[in-house]
């Protein structure tokens, strides 16, 4: 499965008052893991960004005086996203500002939900952690994520903690890249370390006659319980 962790910063807070986006970042996950993979890019809003979205995120208007317009980009982004699930903490205000940038180029750009699926985090750790706070800096704490480096917004650098929350969430594969993380020398903090093969040979432990004893009564009441033999006696017994 593909999936897309992604993250905007734009001028404000409401598309339909005009604002726009200012900047996308994107992380690739596919089969649970990082791959290495990425989109990011800086917008010309062709408006002033709010002094109070500046405060958030920190992009000024001089910075995005020289990027380009999302019209020049919107293609690469599509692409990159397209056919992915994506997955957005507060999915709601990034898809409802990539609707507005797509609906300004025209009728066949279409909506977010023509091309891709969307997950959103927020929904679901309201779900889980009800009553609880749910921002991505609450997440964080809560499932012991350092992000340290995040003094201010930043659509990638959200993106990538977004990706390691959403794992330690659904309780799987943690931000291992598939093919990141070691040197050329297979060194580093998530390089893989094999045994060495002169190793002593593994203790095996016999399970002892009352535990035998135990296991096979337990097999007797699953059996019971299931209305005939149960699939670990057959397995068993094959």
């Amino acid at each position: 499965m593909r999936q897309i962790i992604l993250d905007t910063e734009t001028t404000g807070i409401d598309p339909s008052e005009g604002h726009r986006i200012i900047e996308i970042g994107c992380v690739e996950m596919v089969g649970r893991r990082l791959t290495g993979n990425h989109y990011h890019q800086y917008v010309r809003p062709e408006r002033e960004v709010e002094e109070s979205a500046i405060e958030v995120h920190g992009i000024t208007n001089e910075f995005l005086a020289d990027k380009p317009l999302f019209a020049d980009v919107a293609d690469e982004f599509l692409q990159f996203i397209k056919g992915a699930e994506l997955v957005i903490h507060n999915a709601p205000f990034d898809v409802g500002f990539i609707n507005h940038e797509f609906a300004m180029l025209g009728p066949q750009w279409g909506k977010v939900l023509d091309h891709c699926t969307v997950l959103d985090t927020l929904a679901m750790a309201r779900k889980m952690r009800p009553g609880q706070r749910n921002s991505l800096d609450a997440l964080c704490r809560s499932y012991d994520i350092d992000n340290s480096n995040r003094t201010l917004h930043g659509a990638l650098l959200d993106s990538e903690i977004l990706a390691e929350v959403y794992l330690a969430m659904t309780g799987g594969q943690t931000s291992l890249l598939l093919d990141a993380g070691q040197g050329k020398d297979g060194k580093g903090p998530n390089a893989v370390r094999t045994l060495s093969k002169d190793r002593p040979p593994l203790k095996v432990l016999l399970p002892t006659d009352e535990e035998l004893a135990a296991h096979q009564a337990y097999m007797d009441m699953v059996g019971k319980s299931a209305g005939g033999e149960s699939l670990w006696r057959k397995l068993e017994n094959n």
